[in-house]
């Protein structure tokens, strides 16, 4: 009975149309133009390091696609074990045709010439679309793009903060936002007009989101204008700050962000626990990593301060999951966002989708987002998802508690896709 019912649950989940709330799509260059386009994203490019490939082999200068992807395929033995190693079979047999079990050196090629080909179709970006069942795309935009030349009624425009936060120290960053809101910055009440210029601007293009990536020892905390007044000064004046001095200007920067998402009311998406470059010698955004120092009770006075702020939650690991869940369970604003990065394979994703469904309101959770570069990884990433959510729903909800399967597949559905509109607008 359990594997025929979550096989129904499972073919009623893939038919709903989706939105994929958080990605880092690129809408002016969406779908991939070659196999090396997939191949290069970094779960493959860091796995296949890790298990030996020289850095050098994938990103010498003046590598063709071809040649990258060359260098990748005889990695592919050793992650086959992987669940990326299924997102790419899944891509090949539903995109190009692929008709095999294996990717291996002597079929690779004739793969690449048909992913090749299949790409060159004027209509590739929207037939990856219409076959992914895509009805809404989210983006990461830079505080300074013009958010110009896309439809931003399909790929959805979302304030990235991380630059504004952790490095205006840098006189480029601050020039950026100068010449982004074509206005002075030389003092805090200019900085805090510029920063909600940067609001005005996105929310008038349909920005549905602010978001930022966070280390695992920051804490927020609300600074006064006047307090960094000083600082400011001398900064602009190309003195050097100290790093406490610099702490303190990030939780100026971050606080103003959080009263500019409560003045135009926007969701405040937080991506919290990341460390970078801590393998120095990693590839190319494979270089990242999660300490165990992370806690939302660092964030306590942001949720209590900003109670009409949503704040969806994205946490880097398994082990903080506990924690996401206990604070979704108390505070009415936060929300527990994906499975973000290192916990986004399924033994991670069925534990902590179980423990949300059981332990937190049905409208508190947002089931999935790809955070794909490239379109075609929407298709194998959500179905990865909506075979594990097809389980939770059969054996903790079906069998365990005698729902119905409609009931169910309700259920399913608001994680899936209701939530991501309640939360963020459809």
């Amino acid at each position: 009975m359990s594997t025929n019912l979550i096989e129904s649950l499972f073919q009623e989940l893939e038919q709903i149309p989706l939105i994929d709330p958080h990605t880092h799509i690129n809408p002016h260059s969406a779908a991939s133009e070659t196999l090396a386009d997939i191949l290069g994203y970094h779960y493959y490019t860091e796995l296949a390091h890790s298990a030996g490939l020289l850095k050098s082999a994938i990103e010498a200068d003046g590598i063709s696609p071809r040649e990258k992807v060359a260098a990748l395929v005889p990695q592919l033995a050793l992650l086959e074990n992987t669940a990326q190693y299924q997102w790419l079979l899944v891509m090949c047999r539903e995109f190009f045709d692929f008709q095999e079990d294996r990717i291996t050196v002597e079929n690779w090629e004739s793969l690449y010439d048909a992913a090749e080909a299949k790409m060159a179709d004027a209509n590739w970006e929207q037939q990856v679309l219409q076959q992914s069942r895509l009805d809404q795309v989210y983006l990461t935009n830079d505080f300074d793009d013009p958010l110009t030349g896309f439809d931003t009624s399909f790929y959805i425009p979302c304030l990235r903060t991380d630059d504004l936060v952790f490095h205006l120290t840098d006189p480029g960053v601050r020039d950026r936002l100068a010449r982004a809101t074509d206005r002075e910055i030389g003092t805090v009440e200019q900085l805090q007009s510029a920063i909600s210029d940067l609001f005005t601007h996105f929310t008038k293009n349909n920005a549905r989101a602010c978001a930022i990536s966070l280390p695992p020892d920051f804490s927020p905390a609300p600074i006064t204008a006047n307090s960094i007044t000083s600082l400011w000064t001398r900064l602009n004046s190309n003195e050097s700050l100290a790093a406490d001095e610099i702490a303190t200007l990030s939780q100026f920067i971050f606080w103003e962000l959080a009263k500019n998402c409560e003045a135009f009311n926007l969701p405040f998406d937080l991506m919290i626990g990341v460390n970078r470059k801590v393998y120095e010698a990693g590839v190319f955004q494979g270089q990242d990593l999660y300490d165990k120092r992370t806690s939302l009770i660092q964030y306590r006075q942001l949720f209590n301060s900003f109670p009409t702020v949503t704040f969806p939650i994205s946490v880097l690991t398994h082990t903080s999951n506990q924690e996401l869940v206990s604070y979704a369970w108390i505070f009415p604003n936060v929300i527990a966002n994906g499975h973000w990065w290192y916990s986004n394979t399924p033994a991670y994703i069925e534990h902590d989708c179980r423990s949300r469904l059981t332990a937190i309101p049905q409208s508190k959770y947002v089931g999935y987002y790809s955070d794909m570069y490239k379109l075609e990884f929407a298709l194998p990433k959500f179905r990865m998802y909506r075979k594990i959510l097809a389980k939770v729903l059969a054996e903790d909800f079906v069998i365990a508690n005698s729902w119905s399967e409609r009931r169910a597949l309700e259920l399913g559905k608001r994680v899936l896709r209701g939530n991501v509109e309640s939360i963020f607008g459809k």
